[in-house]
């Protein structure tokens, strides 16, 4: 899977609000992104998956920074996903849901920007859930000279 952390001029980073369909109150804020199509590779799939899901298409990808294995249920299976997560930049802040799968018009809410400071401060559910640790990282020291494993998060 290709993730995106994209950020705005400004430095905020752009989430998803999604839930479980079948139980509405189970919710989170996620980052953009999606599987592989045959024969692309990670960089065209975050770049796909990011417009597909926002809109937003004036983008400049830079590096991975993290990688991570993760697994979970949602919508009646188990989801198991190795995930590459992308830094990219825009100066694009509008979103516009139009390009969302089936899955996700039934689970994807809408889009917010959110500051580090934001971010740390909320109590709500967040993917990956040491997000906010690994923004003010970003902030403040840049992108790692190599992508950065992650430990697993098995729900």
């Amino acid at each position: 899977m290709a993730r995106v952390i994209l950020l705005d001029p400004a430095d905020r980073i752009l989430l998803l609000h999604g839930f479980e369909p079948a139980d509405p109150g189970r919710d989170w804020w996620f980052t953009p992104g999606g599987g592989l199509e045959p024969g692309e590779s990670r960089e065209q799939a975050a770049l796909r998956e990011l417009a597909e899901e926002t809109g937003i298409t004036d983008v400049e990808l830079g590096p991975v920074l993290w990688h991570r294995y993760c697994a979970f249920p949602f919508d009646g299976r188990r989801w198991e996903q190795d995930e590459w997560y992308f830094l990219a930049r825009t100066r694009q802040t509008e979103t516009v849901l139009g390009g969302l799968t089936e899955l996700e018009r039934r689970s994807v809410t809408g889009t917010r920007w959110w500051t580090s400071e934001e971010l740390s401060a909320a109590h709500e559910t967040v993917y990956p859930t040491r997000l906010a640790e690994l923004f003010r990282k970003l902030l403040d020291e840049g992108p790692p000279g190599a992508p950065v494993v992650l430990a697993p998060e098995i729900v």
